[in-house]
């Protein structure tokens, strides 16, 4: 199918990867200068890896990569037409990273494909439950949520509540391990009637005891050396963002750069005990005030 029939925007490793795509280009010009990989590499002071994934579409090479990718070709004015193919491979990026969200569904089949082939799943929010662990009630009102912002129908929510609790199986899979970081503010605001977030935190009690699960929470005291501005999931090597209007898949070096907040974010969670703590003193709070 070509992208002018797709239904959505074509990803950019698609895009990048295509016969006569700006990868192949760059792979052909390599092998024209009778250059290795590892020849090439050195020469550019690069890693080797980065050769492989510029070849093979796996990450977006920077204006700067293909000015000095041409110049070590000895084709340095071959660098214009190049550069022509990475803006269109950035406006493509672009159209992806901002895609309209449609309803309740918009890419959650990509979400769960994602998911259910990664070995180690790590997810960070700041104001709600993750979607792996929330309850079907919580996980409801998350749904109806996108109802009220984006006008959707209101007969999907049930169908889509199903999904996600059914996604929550892989949990059970002890090859795969977990790591869930949250704000304390997430365990605190209300975004649910009280004993729907009431049976959330009880939920939250019950994942700590799952080995292959690790359950982080970020003190609202906790001084941070990165503002966590928005939540995301990392599928192995491979980010999830969902923001207010839009879905965005993150690989190569942005990836990379969400696994390094993420370490940042759960050096300074508390888990165990002080996180049992945590959860416990947010219900008891609640309770009070219902």
């Amino acid at each position: 199918m070509t992208p002018k029939n797709r239904s959505h925007v074509q990803p950019t490793g698609d895009w990048l990867n295509q016969p006569g795509g700006l990868a192949e280009s760059l792979e052909r010009m390599r092998k024209a200068a009778g250059l290795t990989g590892e020849r090439m590499a050195a020469g550019l002071s690069w890693p080797r890896s980065k050769i492989s994934k510029l070849e093979n579409g796996r990450q977006m090479p920077t204006a700067a990569d293909i000015t000095a990718w041409a110049a070590s070709c000895g084709q340095p004015d071959a660098a214009g037409e190049l550069l022509d193919m990475l803006a269109q491979a950035q406006h493509i990026h672009r159209q992806y990273r901002h895609q309209l969200r449609r309803g309740h569904a918009a890419m959650q089949g990509d979400l769960d494909q994602l998911v259910r082939q990664a070995q180690h799943i790590r997810n960070f929010e700041v104001m709600f439950i993750p979607g792996l662990i929330q309850t079907p009630d919580y996980a409801r009102y998350r749904m109806l949520e996108a109802v009220h912002v984006y006008g959707a129908a209101e007969d999907g929510v049930e169908t889509a509540v199903a999904a996600r609790m059914h996604r929550q199986e892989i949990l059970y899979d002890t090859t795969r391990h977990f790591e869930f970081i949250i704000m304390e503010v997430a365990l605190q605001v209300r975004l649910c009637p009280p004993q729907v977030m009431l049976a959330q935190l009880d939920r939250l009690l019950g994942i700590t005891g799952l080995a292959n699960v690790t359950l982080g929470i970020i003190p609202l005291d906790a001084q941070l050396t990165v503002a966590p501005e928005h939540g995301f999931l990392m599928a192995d090597d491979v980010t999830y963002v969902e923001t207010h209007a839009s879905e965005i898949i993150l690989r190569g070096e942005e990836s990379a750069a969400y696994e390094r907040i993420a370490d940042g974010l759960n050096s300074e969670a508390v888990s165990g005990d002080l996180a049992q703590h945590l959860i416990t003193s947010a219900a008891a709070r609640l309770r009070q005030r219902c």
